[in-house]
Formats: C-alpha cells, sequence, structure tokens
C-alpha cells in the first residue's frame, strides 16, 4: 500500500488567517430602509394563488378536455391536495413563536400535518372517484405546487427593481 499525502487547505481557505474584510452589524436605520423595500408574501395569498391557478386549469380541461367532467374533477382533487393542507399549515403558523427553537418545532409539526393531509385526500381521490383522471390530476398538483416558485421569482424581481 502506498501512503495517502497529507491535505493541505488551499491558502484562501486557511482558518487560521484573519479576514481581510470584517463584517459590519446594521444599523437601525439600515434594517428599517431593508423592511421598507422588501414586500412581505403572505401566505394566504400564496394559497390564494393556488386555489387560482387549480380553478384556471380546471378551466382548461373543462374547455379542451377529452372528458371534461373527469378531468375537472380530478383536477380539483389535485388542488385540494395541495391547497387545503397549505391553508391548514398557514393557519397554524399564524402567531409567531417567541423562541427560534419552538418556532423550528411548530413548523415542523405543521409540515408534518400539511404532508399527511394531502397523502389522505390523494388516497381519498383515488378510493372516491370513479374514472379519476391521474393526468389532470397530477398536472393540477405539480401547476399548484409550483406557486411558490412563483412568489419566490415575483419577490426577488420586485427586489431586484428598486436596487
Amino acid at each position: 500500500m502506498t501512503a495517502t499525502p497529507e491535505v493541505r487547505p488551499a491558502s484562501g481557505w486557511d482558518d487560521e488567517a484573519p479576514d481581510s474584510e470584517s463584517v459590519l452589524p446594521w444599523t437601525a436605520q439600515q434594517v428599517q430602509a431593508l423592511l421598507a423595500r422588501e414586500k412581505p408574501l403572505s401566505p394566504w395569498r400564496v394559497v390564494l394563488i393556488q386555489a387560482v391557478v387549480g380553478g384556471l386549469l380546471a378551466l382548461v380541461w373543462w374547455l379542451f378536455g377529452t372528458a371534461p367532467a373527469q378531468q375537472v374533477r380530478s383536477t380539483v382533487w389535485g388542488a385540494a391536495a395541495v391547497v387545503l393542507p397549505h391553508a391548514v399549515m398557514a393557519w397554524g403558523l399564524r402567531r409567531p413563536a417567541a423562541q427560534a427553537q419552538a418556532a423550528f418545532l411548530s413548523f415542523l409539526v405543521w409540515e408534518l400535518i400539511k404532508v399527511g393531509l394531502a397523502v389522505v385526500i390523494l388516497v381519498a381521490a383515488a378510493w372516491l372517484v370513479r374514472d379519476l383522471s391521474w393526468p389532470a390530476l397530477l398536472v393540477a398538483l405539480i401547476a399548484c405546487l409550483k406557486v411558490h416558485l412563483g412568489a419566490w421569482w415575483w419577490l426577488s424581481r420586485a427586489v431586484h427593481k428598486t436596487n
């Protein structure tokens, strides 16, 4: 066997070297300016947009689908599997926690409830809906889930315009 050479950090990665740039804490005015510039996105607005996306998809399936009633019903179940659990989570997280650990634990508990409720809705759809259109259900499910990415993009776009 050959001996492995000792791995040494690159010169830029030396943990012992002092920082060339120090990070200064923000002043109260800088924090206030940031808060004034940032536009907070309400979780209820995201839930509403998810419901609108689900409704628009149901309308598209109704107008252009091959089996409109079946596809609309499946789309509503797919959207409900996203919208209802997110609404429950938004309701559960409506009060801020006093400590960071409590906030994190609360988030984890409500996230678990959200995922469990989504699974229950999807299983109920599979059992209760006769002639379920899986493509319509999955398109609605994925489109409603992607609303978060759209909200993130919209907020980052608004922030970059002000800079």
